[in-house]
């Protein structure tokens, strides 16, 4: 188990009282849907050769239960666990509630000064090519890197030299997240993509900016799933930012 305050502040965030009703693992999206009728999703991310912490199906559990799985090292097992506490935390009320809705165009880096700044993006994560354009130096980080990117050990060398740090939602599930805040304690940060929970708390911990997704269209991103289309799920829903 993970002895993290990111992790506790996650599971100790998800609300007790709403079960879990039904989940699915595709290709790229992991969902989880609540008796409440709330669907959360995270990244699927491979990586099986450790025992799941639970033995049987998520159906049927308190929310709040499935999440503590989200420190689990069978990849899979946490994933759905994070798409889990995302069905409690990315919700249409919530994002009314904290006001936070964001147009996709822009939903992560609205109002930030990149200009002369030396930008780092771990993962691959869609960015306006102004925001590149106007950084002096940009880096994209991989772990499954594609021509032009650095892979992840580069993470070691080149994000403290950043300014600014993009970070994919999915580092939450690899456990990597942790080790990129504290190589990025002198930038500002930013977790991105559909995987980030909208759970303030978060802001606390060395983060500066969460910017994710509401699914609104549940049905639509259920149909979606069930047909084994992958793919980006931003038309199944609405993005938000929140800032410390």
């Amino acid at each position: 188990m993970i002895n993290n305050l990111i992790y506790d502040t996650i599971i100790n965030s998800v609300p007790k009282g709403e079960r879990i009703v039904d989940t699915s693992a595709g290709d790229s999206w992991s969902l989880a849907e609540t008796d409440s009728g709330n669907v959360g999703i995270a990244m699927t991310t491979l990586g099986s050769t450790r025992p799941p912490i639970f033995s049987e199906s998520f159906i049927g559990r308190d929310v709040q239960e499935a999440a503590q799985t989200i420190v689990s090292w069978n990849f899979e097992e946490a994933s759905l666990a994070l798409a889990a506490a995302n069905a409690c935390f990315n919700t249409v009320t919530r994002m009314k509630e904290f006001n936070c809705k964001e147009p996709f165009d822009n939903y992560c880096t609205r109002g930030l000064d990149v200009i002369g700044k030396k930008l780092g993006i771990v993962g691959h994560l869609k960015m306006p090519e102004e925001v590149r354009n106007a950084a002096s130096e940009y880096y994209i980080l991989e772990l499954n890197p594609r021509p032009g990117d650095y892979p992840a050990s580069a993470c070691e060398w080149i994000l403290p030299q950043c300014d600014i740090v993009i970070i994919t939602g999915s580092s939450l599930i690899n456990k990597t997240l942790p080790r990129l805040l504290t190589l990025c304690r002198n930038a500002y940060t930013i977790l991105a993509g559909p995987s980030v929970p909208l759970c303030p708390a978060l802001l606390n911990l060395g983060i500066d900016r969460l910017a994710g997704l509401i699914i609104s269209d549940t049905e639509g991103l259920k149909k979606r799933q069930a047909s084994g289309v992958s793919g980006p799920p931003y038309e199944f829903g609405h993005s938000f930012l929140i800032m410390r």
